[in-house]
């Protein structure tokens, strides 16, 4: 093993890192399969100068090479390489319960798709087929258009002796990340996960608990609070804890944030703070629960590798550890968001039953002001977002979010 680290230099540390991650567990006819992978991936990396593994990630190394002759290319003429070398991505299989082969990698990931020209400069993508501000406005309505929007949503259970409808206000949209956004996201929670793993990120931002029982102990990156789902070791109580710090939400998070403001996701009033990764190996699950009021309505979940299932109702049942059942079960498509409000995020509880494939989410909220950590500071990147004046679905409502309606 020592063998083969050896011919990485200390230039490609990334390599060396995304090596020991992916190669934890292999035999050694793996081991040196990977190797031999990997050694190809960054020489076609060197001639073509293309860094994709970086992208996402606030480290990247475009963002301290000026100066440098080796990267005069521009970054559209990078873009464009990125576009031509990526045609035979995994992520473009369009079915949305079956996305993507969930043993994927990162430097298994790049690969070229028909789509790519659809991203938009201020959402994920940052390349643009055209050259001007209205084209890239006539990009992002056709992404826009795209979008699948669900919210009649209905389970009526009797609650304090009256009828009511404990599902108002859940809401379901598909295709709001396309299959190479879906790549750049997952590349980066890798990348995030792995520096986790060598104590780079903050303390209580990584965890990754023991697996003592079935469904228990799956892996969490928790971003602009830290958040107790029990009692911790110095007696801290369930909710977010002020007097932890966390990293702050990295840059590509936000530039999801942003995404779903302008296409009328998210109000613009409601901003979200923070999020909490979630990535699910086969058996993992996440039992019913109401999610704690430190976080205001509503909130955001986003599907990656594969669709689950999440059940609502007020009387979930568990049948054994990691399964339970309840009225109405949900489906979660890959590159999906859930919206959990009103009844269906104060009224019915939720869980994630154990998931049968690997699986990765980012649940984004907000926190309440008077429960905010002692030194969190707002982020300016996220203060004044608006929606799109093009966005003419009847989601108005969303701009000025209340309880009203919902069921107390």
């Amino acid at each position: 093993m020592e063998k083969l680290l050896i011919s990485f230099n200390e230039e490609e540390e990334d390599d060396h890192e995304i090596f020991n991650l992916l190669s934890d567990g292999f035999c050694h006819h793996c081991h040196l399969l990977l190797h031999h992978r990997l050694t190809l991936l960054r020489k076609r990396r060197k001639l073509n100068g293309t860094l994709y593994l970086e992208e996402g990630l606030e480290s990247s190394r475009d963002n301290h090479v000026n100066g440098n002759s080796s990267n005069s290319e521009s970054k559209s003429k990078r873009n464009r390489k990125r576009r031509d070398s990526s045609s035979n991505s995994p992520f473009l299989n369009k079915e949305n319960g079956r996305h993507l082969d969930s043993s994927s990698s990162p430097e298994s990931l790049g690969s070229k798709q028909s789509d790519f020209e659809l991203c938009i400069n201020d959402g994920i993508g940052e390349d643009s087929k055209f050259g001007n501000e209205e084209s890239e406005k006539q990009k992002e309505c056709i992404r826009y258009s795209q979008v699948q929007c669900k919210k009649d949503f209905s389970l009526i259970e009797r609650v304090d002796g009256r009828f009511t409808n404990v599902l108002q206000g859940l809401e379901l949209h598909t295709q709001v990340f396309n299959p190479v956004e879906q790549r750049k996201i997952v590349e980066c929670i890798y990348r995030l996960q792995w520096r986790g793993m060598q104590g780079k990120l903050k303390e209580r931002t990584y965890s990754k608990p023991k697996k003592w029982m079935r469904g228990k102990g799956r892996v969490t990156i928790q971003f602009g609070c830290c958040y107790n789902y029990a009692k911790d070791k110095n007696g801290n109580p369930p909710g977010i804890v002020r007097d932890e710090e966390v990293d702050p939400l990295p840059s590509l998070f936000k530039q999801m944030i942003k995404r779903m403001v302008r296409w009328n996701i998210i109000p613009s009033t409601c901003i979200p703070d923070s999020c909490i990764v979630n990535i699910y190996d086969e058996g993992d699950c996440i039992p019913p629960h109401i999610d704690h009021h430190d976080f205001l309505r509503p909130f955001y979940t986003v599907s990656f590798l594969n669709q689950c299932n999440i059940l609502f109702g007020t009387n979930l049942q568990v049948l054994s550890p990691g399964e339970f059942s309840g009225p109405v079960s949900i489906p979660l498509p890959v590159g999906s968001v859930f919206v959990i409000n009103g009844n269906g995020a104060n009224v019915a509880k939720h869980c994630i039953p154990s998931v049968m494939s690997k699986r990765i989410s980012i649940t984004f909220r907000k926190m309440d002001q008077k429960k905010v950590p002692y030194k969190f500071s707002l982020d300016p990147e996220l203060e004044g977002i608006k929606p799109l004046h093009f966005i003419s679905k009847e989601t108005s409502y969303r701009n000025n979010p209340t309880t009203e309606g919902s069921h107390r």
